[in-house]
């Protein structure tokens, strides 16, 4: 069965969409599925964002088929609108944030960890289990939708952050594929996506809004993470063209703690009134200041919005405890929390560590989203790349566009736009593109206007990979007792590898151990962009390179059981689809050993040398 429609994915954190356009009208809208989900116990209901939780039933549950879907019977689990609901009444059973989980590689992945914070002999999945669950019940809603064309056949492009590095990647495609997407399903950053959506909405017309020597910062902040990236305006062959030329950190501040900041204010408020807030009804309350915030910022005509929680204690079961929350109590705990005014060469704040600590996300201790914007373009804004051109600033980003469902408030946006005008001065303030309709779905639609793209040509975003990758080479030498051997680091991949690319690492044969397990350290930077592949760095900075999941295999020798010491130098590739490979070449003979990425086994954390 060949493919009839173009399918993208937004896996995200809170949300995920499933769009969707035909594959032979490059004219056709791209639509957004509506997903059928549970949104009550035996009550389903088809809506256009699946919530990206899951609720893990009890066996009670379970048997009385309280979460049964139309495609699935006798299930013990239930994601989506529901499993967001009880979230507030049954916490230990709910897991939320697993795309977070995807790329910390502090703990094993694949192991069944999640609710991170239960306790006893509850039921756990890992974060690996609960991305397939979302992508397989997207599957199912479109082939119930689509009978006679399945997901699985179509053309399908997945969205990750551009942030994740090639683990976080690796461990999504894992998710896809035990989920049923089609193997030649393609990763794609979801910066680029939201850029593919408003491409698709304005159509040629952006050679009119965009000219050579101009840098575009999509700003994307969602319910749990902020996503940054910078792309340029590039001349090639007398045409515009589009290239990604930075991307910023996988930064966990996003909506999630602006709802519970204006929570902790609203908490306050019930104190006044004589209502102290236990555990349970704290929840209710952030899901609840979730709406207030929506409501308060996105129009100047709404001076305060009702806050409301149910009841509790003797006196007031079964009624509600409520206050009016103000647009100006809103705007100081969202606008100067998360987005002060500062300066240009603002640096986030690293809180002194405690001796002890819980094992978990590594959350930011600083949530000032605009110091963590100033902070990622004092250090890409000005690179070598950029181009002077009228207007250009010198490198520095002319254009916004903003993404993530914060953004829908226009007051957020305004006040971004302003932030970065104190930077540059009026002269070069930032100029704001148009964006979606619908920022919840920007990021699934343009997916699937890149996968059209691929088929029948448009506008392409270069850029390639989004890091630099190393291999961690130990240097010869005499031992010292309690002392590890010195890390070097070699470079094999540069930033901005384009896919469908491979490269011989040009550099003196390194021995590899065939016959046992071995064991290679693995790097990768997103600010080194001079290094190139063969470079050996005897040292770097401790914000330079970040130690990811180690590579590992063990690597079969010329005889059964026999072990031996090979001299080696590497290859690199970056598949079509965007998989990062990397093999060991015998420079004695014609064997070549391919690596393969594995999940990190020890929680020791890594400092540079």
């Amino acid at each position: 069965m060949s493919a009839r429609y173009v399918i993208g994915i937004d896996l995200g954190t809170t949300n995920s969409v499933l769009a969707y356009a035909p594959l032979d009208d490059p004219q056709a809208p791209v639509q957004v599925l509506e997903v059928p989900q549970l949104v009550a116990a035996g009550q389903v209901e088809a809506r256009q964002t699946l919530p990206s939780f899951t609720y893990l039933a009890s066996a009670e549950e379970a048997r009385a088929g309280q979460y049964d879907l139309p495609w699935q019977q006798g299930a013990d689990y239930a994601v989506g609108q529901l499993a967001r609901q009880q979230a507030a009444m049954q916490p230990q059973r709910t897991v939320a944030a697993a795309k977070s989980w995807l790329c910390y590689s502090r703990i094993d992945r694949r192991e069944p960890i999640l609710p991170w914070a239960t306790q006893g002999e509850l039921e756990r999945i890992s974060p690996v289990e609960a991305s397939r669950r979302y992508l397989a019940h997207l599957i199912a809603a479109w082939d119930e939708a689509f009978p006679d064309s399945p997901l699985s056949r179509q053309r399908v492009v997945l969205t990750v952050p551009a942030s994740f590095d090639a683990s976080g990647r690796e461990l999504t495609r894992e998710s896809a594929q035990q989920a049923g997407l089609p193997e030649d399903a393609i990763l794609l950053e979801e910066p680029q996506a939201a850029l593919y959506a408003w491409l698709a909405d304005v159509g040629d017309n952006w050679r009119r809004r965009l000219k050579v020597g101009h840098t575009l910062l999509v700003c994307d902040v969602g319910g749990g993470t902020t996503d940054l990236t910078l792309i340029r305006v590039d001349e090639e062959d007398g045409e515009l063209a589009l290239r990604r030329v930075a991307v910023g950190r996988h930064t966990l501040v996003g909506g999630d703690n602006m709802d519970l900041a204006l929570a902790h204010a609203a908490g306050e408020l019930f104190k006044e009134k004589g209502h102290e807030m236990d555990v349970w009804q704290s929840v209710s309350l952030w899901h609840a200041c979730r709406l207030a915030k929506e409501a308060l910022l996105s129009s100047e005509d709404v001076e305060s919005h009702p806050v409301t929680v149910l009841g509790r204690g003797s006196r007031l079961v079964g009624g509600t405890v409520s206050i009016d929350l103000s647009r100006s109590m809103a705007q100081s705990v969202i606008l100067d929390g998360f987005f002060p005014h500062c300066e240009a060469d603002a640096k986030p704040l690293r809180q002194r560590r405690s001796g002890f600590r819980e094992i978990g996300l590594p959350y930011e201790s600083d949530a000032r989203i605009s110091v963590h914007l100033a902070a990622f373009l004092a250090q890409h804004g000005g690179d070598e790349a950029a181009e002077e051109a009228p207007g250009a600033a010198g490198g520095r980003a002319t254009h916004v566009l903003f993404n993530g469902g914060v953004f829908k408030a226009e007051a957020l946006r305004q006040r971004v736009l302003e932030v970065m005008t104190g930077w540059y001065g009026p002269d070069a303030a930032p100029r704001a593109l148009g964006s979606s309709d619908d920022l919840d779905f920007a990021v699934a639609r343009g997916a699937a206007h890149y996968a059209r793209t691929r088929e029948h040509g448009g506008v392409r975003i270069r850029g390639g990979t989004a890091r630099s990758y190393y291999v961690g080479i130990e240097t010869a030498g005499l031992a010292v007792p309690g002392a590890p051997r010195p890390l070097k680091a070699l470079c094999v991949v540069p930033f901005g590898m384009e896919e469908g690319t491979e490269v011989a690492v040009p550099s003196e044969p390194f021995g590899l151990v065939v016959g046992e397990p071995a064991h290679f350290r693995f790097f990768s930077s997103a600010v080194r962009k001079q290094d190139r592949p063969g470079d050996l760095l005897p040292r770097w900075g401790e914000d330079e390179l970040e130690e990811t999941d180690p590579l590992e295999a063990t690597l079969e020798a010329e005889e059964a059981g026999g072990e031996e010491f090979v001299p080696v130098t590497f290859q690199s590739r970056i598949t079509e689809l965007g998989v990062f490979e990397l093999w060991c070449v015998s420079t004695e003979s014609d064997r070549r050993w391919k690596l393969e990425f594995s999940v990190r086994e020890d929680a020791e954390e890594v400092a540079a040398p």
